[in-house]
């Protein structure tokens, strides 16, 4: 089974780096796994559709706008993270994302399993910095992360 965690968001634009401290932590936390490759996968590229492609599962860990008040945490699987994604409601990514699931859906190669922990940002300014909401949130997103996996295992 090959496990792709994959952080996305800008680090340098305070709560828009919520996935890329989530994938971080999660490597910290159970990336030692020999089926598990964490990436920080920055502000996309079209390079990660060949490792996106070649996994089993994916997770994706990204700041995401869900109107449901600043370090609330969802998990979005399958066509529901898809059509999440497909409605541009993520952070600036969204395109980037979308675009990166239809090459892996028209090679055949998109994860049967995937699924999107997605962090609701504070603030998305410039910034080294979480806000501290959005911090005290990314353990409970790598735990959710975690918990999802586990459970594909089952």
């Amino acid at each position: 089974m090959r496990i792709l965690i994959l952080g996305i968001g800008n680090s340098i634009m305070s709560d828009e780096a919520a996935g890329i401290r989530a994938v971080e932590l999660f490597e910290e936390l159970h990336g030692s796994d020999d089926d598990v490759t964490c990436i920080d996968g920055g502000t996309l590229s079209f390079t990660l559709a060949e490792p996106i492609g070649a996994s089993d599962q994916l997770v994706v860990f990204d700041a995401a706008q869900f109107h449901s008040g600043a370090g609330t945490v969802r998990r979005l699987e399958g066509e529901e993270m898809d059509a999440f994604v497909r409605s541009g409601k993520l952070s600036v990514h969204e395109v980037g994302l979308a675009d990166l699931f239809d090459m892996s859906r028209l090679s055949g190669d998109l994860p049967e399993r995937r699924v999107l922990v997605g962090i609701e940002p504070e603030t998305l300014g410039w910034g080294l910095e979480l806000s501290p909401k959005v911090a005290a949130a990314i353990p409970q997103a790598v735990a959710l992360a975690k918990e999802t996996l586990d459970g594909w295992k089952a």
